[in-house]
């Protein structure tokens, strides 16, 4: 399983023109060595990749007419160059000893949950949630029975948590079925096999229940809290206060 490391991210957006320029660098690995290591350097306007630099080939390629032209341009430039040690800055960091465990990779904590929903078109929704992860980029699919689910599915980006780690939610609107299993599966850079998390549904009967006994026991309370105050106003009912001496 390849790993992949955000090595630089830019974004410029230029007042002139209104257009946005993203500049992302990564680096590549599966083998525990980094021998295998690849650096990338993609360069896109308004989210259209144009031109990219791999370190496999030593030199950018285009992807348009404007990319091509400006690969061209790069290629017999200083910045080839400097491109080209893009790939020993990546082993070197990943070979670091003091380079922290966040740089590498981070198993997501992964959660599943019964949700509701008003106005739904299905009487059930389950949330598959990922936290705490990294690198960011992650897969969240949804399985009924071992089976892929396309449809009734909505999934957030990857957001940032603010402390370099990332989170995910992704939603499945279904209608259950008995001896149905519905599976939430994770893709990531720090599993070696996607995983495989299995929706139970005692859990929802088990949060219903604590719902019922909290229910219950906030009646009683009051029953009993009432009880209380009709019997004092009894108790009181016909008692004359004699002012002391």
């Amino acid at each position: 399983h390849k790993c992949h490391f955000i090595l630089f991210s830019f974004l410029h957006r230029s007042a002139a023109t209104d257009d946005y320029y993203i500049r992302r660098s990564r680096c590549i690995y599966s083998s525990p060595d980094f021998s295998d290591m690849v650096y990338i350097d993609s360069f896109y306007l308004n989210k259209f990749l144009f031109t990219q630099f791999n370190s496999t080939l030593r030199k950018f390629v285009g992807f348009s007419e404007i990319g091509m032209r400006v690969a061209e341009g790069w290629n017999n430039s200083p910045f080839l160059l400097t491109e080209r040690t893009g790939v020993n800055v990546c082993t070197f960091l990943f070979k670091s000893e003091d380079t922290p465990d966040l740089v590498k990779v981070v198993k997501p904590k992964v959660k599943l949950s019964s949700v509701t929903q008003a106005g739904g078109r299905h009487p059930a929704v389950l949330m598959c949630s990922a936290y705490e992860f990294y690198p960011p980029h992650i897969k969240v699919s949804w399985l009924r029975d071992g089976k892929p689910v396309t449809s009734e599915v909505t999934s957030t980006m990857e957001m940032a948590d603010g402390d370099w780690y990332y989170q995910i939610h992704s939603e499945l609107e279904y209608t259950p079925k008995s001896g149905e299993k519905v599976s939430c599966m994770v893709e990531h850079a720090s599993f070696n096999k996607p995983m495989i998390y299995d929706w139970d549904p005692s859990l929802l009967e088990y949060e219903r229940n604590k719902v019922a006994i909290g229910a219950t026991g906030l009646v009683l309370g009051i029953i009993i809290t009432a009880t209380g105050l009709i019997y004092f106003k009894k108790k009181s009912t016909g008692r004359i206060l004699v002012p002391q001496q």
